[in-house]
């Protein structure tokens, strides 16, 4: 069972992004402020949840949620600003569109930049720890997932529908046969 919250009497968002390994499509962030009595069993990591079970999950998760929001960076400004950056970016994304202002931010993975004067805190698996982060990385990851497959259908030669952008050998193997498209990353080793 994932702990409901890090800081107790405050509104707390967890974020979390998606797709810093891929080679082609934006880094998705999402930000979720859950009410400090919300428990969900079936909410961890969501590269550890089948697809299907990960959208009802999303729903669940939209439906309870005292606020939520995604955050987006595309594969352009991946290129000029770097992964790490354009990560930390999609985060602040996220959190700017949140109706309600968390006073506290828990963050998964080592590295983030102050978002405006909230304190915050980096949690290395927090996915894996904390709930708020891993219903983040729920959202995140059904957002990016479907942002891929609906670009798949115009660019159906790179398999996105089924690696979403990430390094497969048939992705890696149509880059080398084909070329680039418009939404692969340049600044990434491609090939």
């Amino acid at each position: 069972m994932l702990k409901s919250f890090y800081q107790e009497k405050i509104y707390e968002a967890g974020c979390d992004e998606v797709g810093r390994g891929c080679l082609a499509g934006p880094v998705i962030a999402a930000a979720v402020i859950l009410p400090k009595n919300y428990k969900n069993n079936n909410i961890k990591d969501s590269k550890k949840i089948s697809v299907k079970k990960r959208k009802l999950l999303e729903i669940e998760i939209k439906n309870n949620a005292i606020d939520w929001s995604i955050g987006i960076v595309n594969n352009k400004k991946i290129d000029k600003i770097n992964i790490l950056h354009a990560s930390i970016l999609a985060m602040h994304n996220a959190i700017n569109k949140l109706k309600i202002k968390p006073n506290y931010l828990i963050i998964d993975g080592n590295k983030f930049k102050p978002y405006k004067k909230v304190k915050h805190t980096c949690i290395i698996q927090g996915d894996n720890k904390y709930l708020s982060i891993a219903a983040a990385s729920i959202i995140a990851k059904n957002y990016r997932d479907n942002f891929m497959c609906n670009k798949a259908k115009k660019f159906g030669i790179y398999s996105w529908e089924t690696n979403f952008g990430y390094p497969t050998r048939k992705h890696k193997e149509a880059i080398k046969k084909f070329g680039i498209s418009s939404y692969h990353r340049k600044s990434f080793k491609l090939s």
